[in-house]
């Protein structure tokens, strides 16, 4: 009998085959791209126009910031360190929590307060751990987000539901979301990186 790959053998490509179709495949998609932007493609003349997705949009509330920089500080100081400050855990410190162990791959002690001490700072008085002295100097110009919640306690899935809103990829993100949404400035650099 034979193998069940021997009738695939001349369907498959090499990979010179491969890379050489493929190549051309992208060359071809950007070329139309360029031949779009200068509008000689497929015959266009100066009237015909083509919305772009990503051309920037009038917002539904005036602006008042021009960019935006959001830092997602995966690895970073923990939450409870920085700008969250978690009064329970000074209560609870040490001792098993309330709801139970938590459900997680990795053993789970009591809990464990911020060694750090925090402090109002500005006219929003919004709390800042003393680790951030600077920082602190000019929270009312920052937006500290206190408002994720998640069941799970790993941080992979976490990190997913705080960037894309679900825990299963592939799903958009929170920056390209406002990409669409907003559209962007600049058609030559991308309007959001992860």
């Amino acid at each position: 009998m034979p193998h069940p790959l021997a009738s695939l053998e001349h369907a498959v490509l090499t990979r010179r085959e491969l890379l050489c179709r493929s190549g051309m495949g992208f060359g071809l998609l950007g070329l139309a791209g360029l031949f779009a932007s200068e509008g000689t493609l497929f015959g266009q003349t100066e009237t015909t126009t083509f919305a772009n997705p990503l051309a920037p949009k009038t917002p539904p509330f005036p602006a008042r910031a021009q960019r935006v920089i959001h830092l997602f500080m995966n690895g970073g100081p923990s939450h409870v360190d920085t700008f969250d400050p978690k009064p329970m855990l000074d209560k609870y410190h040490g001792q098993p929590l309330p709801s139970g162990p938590l459900r997680t791959e990795r053993k789970t002690g009591g809990a464990f307060r911020s060694p750090f001490q925090f402090r109002k700072y500005g006219q929003s008085g919004i709390e800042v751990s003393e680790i951030f002295p600077h920082v602190a100097s000019c929270i009312d110009d920052i937006a500290v987000v206190r408002s994720m919640h998640a069941d799970v306690p790993n941080h992979e899935p976490s990190l997913m539901l705080m960037n894309c809103g679900d825990a299963r990829m592939p799903r958009p993100s929170v920056g390209s979301w406002v990409t669409y949404g907003l559209g962007t400035d600049n058609q030559n650099l991308p309007g959001f990186i992860a």
